[in-house]
Order: structure tokens, then sequence, then C-alpha cells
């Protein structure tokens, strides 16, 4: 308890035992910032239906769109192979989670679809620079989080970034973008 404002444990994992500050929460000293930003956060998560499965990722193609339901990308843009998995110094991956092939229903059988997103993750000690993906996994990216500033806004900043685009990602940050789709005229 007391994660979403700032508790720390003092790097005790079961701190269950403890009868003394180590497990105590101090309600009144809290980081009000951090609470804001943990509660926008659980709430947007919550309205939206890719964070909240019921069913699986299949790793499987979107008909028509060249695109699978979920991949996982190195920082240079390209897909990760099995290999990839496989080495011990990766630190930092982009992840997409496309909202148009949910496989879940609403209770009167409608299909659910959502906004699609991409992840971009470095726990990296030092700042990561990460290409987007091509453009057939999205043109347009709208910055929605990004957890090295505490940022978040739930409709996107005004900066749009493109397919391709190169962009910084702090250490030990996580930044979240909402693909933007293109306006027909």
């Amino acid at each position: 308890a007391g994660d979403e404002f700032g508790r720390t444990q003092k790097g005790n994992n079961n701190a269950y035992c403890q009868d003394n500050e180590i497990s105590w929460v101090d309600w009144e000293n809290k980081d009000e910032e951090l609470l804001e930003f943990t509660s926008k956060l659980i709430h947007f998560r919550l309205d939206h239906p890719v964070f909240c499965r019921n069913k699986w990722f299949q790793h499987k193609a979107i008909k028509g769109k060249g695109i699978t339901d979920i991949e996982w990308f190195l920082p240079e843009g390209i897909t990760m192979s099995d290999e990839h998995w496989g080495e011990t110094l990766a630190k930092s991956l982009g992840i997409f989670l496309s909202g148009d092939e949910l496989m879940s229903r609403t209770d009167r059988g409608e299909k659910i679809t959502d906004d699609t997103f991409y992840i971009m993750i470095n726990s990296n000690d030092t700042p990561v620079v990460f290409t987007l993906p091509e453009k057939n996994w999205g043109k347009q990216w709208r910055k929605i989080v990004d957890t090295s500033d505490g940022y978040i806004d739930p409709d996107g900043s005004e900066v749009i970034f493109m397919a391709s685009e190169n962009i910084e990602v702090k250490d030990r940050s996580v930044m979240l973008l909402m693909h933007e789709p293109e306006i027909k005229s």
C-alpha cells in the first residue's frame, strides 16, 4: 500500500512481518503530484479496453493491414526476433498494441474496439533514442504519457510524431503514444 503516493519500504519486499516505520503508512506525508499522476493513469487504463483485455493477445495478423494485434520492437524500430529476446543486455523495447482486434464483445454481442498504442520502455540509466515503426504500423502518433516528467494527458499533446521519427526516451522511463487517425478530406 502507498506506492501510488511515493511510499517506500526501503528495499524490503516483504515488510508484513515488520511492526515499525518500514511497514507503517504515513497518510499525511504523501507525494500529491505522484498520487494525481497515478490516479489519472488508472482512469486512462480503465477507459481503454486494449489495456483491460479479457482474452490474451494472439500475435495474429489483422486482416488487410499487414500488422499484428501485438508486436515488440527494438529501439531502432524493427521487430524483435527470438534471438533478440535472449540478449541479456537488452533494456529497452517498444510495444505495439492494436485496438482493432480485441477479440472481445459487449453483453449485446457487439465487437469492442479501441485506440491503438505504442509504448516505449527504457530501463537503461541513460536516455535512449527510439525510432517509431514504419507507417504500416501507424502514420501519426500523439504523446499521452511520459513518466520522466509526470506528463499525462488522455487527449494527447499537440505534438504529432510521424512514422519512422526518432524520439528520445529519458532514462528509466516509459512513454506512451496513441495512434492519431488521419483526417480524410
